[in-house]
């Protein structure tokens, strides 16, 4: 007879376990409650490099010693984005709600792919709550992904399948085929990718050209999309942006979603962050239009301040969201009872069987902050914009280069790209602030996007100045 393992993973003693956890959770208030003390980001020492080259442990190693790397090893290291000096890309601070809650998910361990369980109707409350901001239909479906590359690669099969029909699952494309879509010059290289991945290939994306506020014109788009029509193409799906990558920039939905009605092509926003301007007041405007779209892809880790990653996919026709991607498996068979209850289920929307509990930490945030108060965080990060603007305007030695739509400012130090370049690589090596590089109409741009909910007027303050006393120096050095 086979001897029953007594192995287990779960601690030998509760009580030191609990301890040791209480330590950790402590450390990590600490850290966000001091963080603004921290340096935004710093180098990684080659000592520390190699800790993380050593091989695979094969005895048991114990929790402190673990937690002890962390802190010393992992946690001065990380991007920063927690920082309110944090500038450099459109990361979400996260908040110390949605780090207590994605804990708890952690705990409970939930599988989402699926099954008759309360974790799914979360996030099904999360997709009402989506559909009830942008005005979509209850008959629209939605899903929580990784990100809005994610969403945006979802979104393309979606629009595939509206154009082909569900047998191109089977069949695939056919060969030479015509479909085409259409996007910004300033759109987001997920856009391509998600193209690429749908076998219909980066070639058959047309990217439009930018009117003077950096958005898709759509004078060219018309003229694009006639000129495919008679060259015997399909014209299948138009990939707007609510907010660029470079400068913040919203298409002109409306329009857009006019010209893709009058057309019958697919109308799909990506909103990675600028779609949940939606939440606030006096940004929502700017987004009108963005209610007409097909989907929208968007993300709550950034301007949502949820914990990455919590990105989000929202279909307006959720029957052809479902025949894109249900499958027939005997491992999947549902029942009206049971745990194989509660179908559809959400990998009935997407590729991923295996799903996190994203929607818990989404959950305790807008409960416990309300979408009030996210919406004056959004508002607040655009008038920081606005005042880096006017900091920059009325400093001769800096230069705006390109218009300030929401949150994110393109400015330079009058001198050459390097010295530019070179302010940059100073200030994220000094842990002053970290600001990220772009380039706008061939000139390097020094790029500041905030999107912190702790950063505040005097952060704004000394990014100016470093970028001064920076650039000042640096000039010096050269002479």
């Amino acid at each position: 007879m086979l001897e029953t393992s007594e192995e287990t993973l779960d601690p030998e003693n509760w009580q030191e376990f609990r301890h040791q956890s209480h330590q950790m959770l402590d450390d990590m208030l600490d850290y966000i409650e001091n963080v603004r003390g921290r340096p935004v980001w710093q180098p990684i020492p080659t000592e520390v490099r190699a800790v993380f080259q050593l091989p695979m442990p094969v005895q048991p190693g114990d929790l402190m010693t673990a937690h002890a790397t962390f802190m010393q090893d992992v946690l001065p290291y990380a991007i920063g984005n927690a920082h309110p000096g944090f500038m450099g890309w459109v990361h979400g601070g996260g908040t110390p709600v949605g780090m207590l809650a994605e804990m708890l998910a952690a705990g409970l361990n939930a599988n989402l792919g699926g099954r008759e369980q309360i974790p799914v109707e979360v996030e099904r409350q999360l997709l009402r709550w989506v559909r009830e901001l942008f005005a979509f239909p209850d008959t629209a479906s939605g899903l929580f992904v990784t990100g809005t590359s994610m969403a945006n690669f979802i979104s393309v099969l979606v629009a595939r399948t509206a154009a082909l029909g569900p047998a191109v699952r089977q069949t695939g494309l056919p060969a030479g085929h015509s479909l085409v879509a259409y996007t910004s010059a300033s759109a987001h290289v997920s856009i391509a990718q998600a193209m690429d991945m749908a076998g219909i290939g980066t070639a058959a994306l047309r990217k439009i050209t930018l009117n003077e506020n950096y958005q898709m014109d759509t004078a060219a788009l018309e003229m694009a999309i006639i000129a495919d029509k008679a060259a015997g193409m399909t014209p299948f799906m138009i990939a707007a942006t609510a907010g660029t990558v470079d400068v913040g920039a919203i298409d002109p939905l409306a329009e857009i979603a006019d010209i893709a009605a009058r057309f019958g092509i697919w109308f799909h926003v990506d909103g990675a962050f600028g779609a949940l301007g939606m939440l606030a007041a006096d940004i929502a405007p700017k987004l009108t239009g963005i209610e007409r779209a097909d989907s929208i892809a968007f993300d709550f880790h950034k301007w949502g301040q949820v914990p990455y990653d919590a990105g989000f996919v929202l279909v307006r026709d959720g029957e052809l969201h479902h025949s894109t991607f249900a499958s027939q498996a005997a491992y999947l068979q549902r029942e009206t009872r049971g745990m194989a209850a509660g179908s559809p289920w959400p990998c009935d929307f997407g590729p991923d069987l295996s799903r996190g509990f994203r929607a818990l930490k989404t959950w305790f945030t807008l409960q416990v902050y309300g979408s009030e108060k996210l919406g004056h965080v959004i508002s607040n990060t655009c008038a920081l914009a606005r005042y880096l603007r006017r900091r920059v305007e009325a400093t001769p030695m800096l230069e705006l280069l390109a218009p300030v739509a929401l949150n994110i400012v393109c400015f330079r130090y009058r001198g050459s790209d390097r010295i530019n370049a070179d302010i940059v690589v100073a200030l994220q090596e000094s842990g002053i602030a970290a600001p990220s590089t772009t380039m706008i109409k061939g000139r390097l741009a020094i790029r500041a996007a905030i999107v912190n909910h702790r950063t505040k007027n005097c952060d704004i303050d000394t990014l100016v100045d470093a970028v001064l006393a920076l650039g000042t120096d640096i000039e010096r050095q050269r002479v």
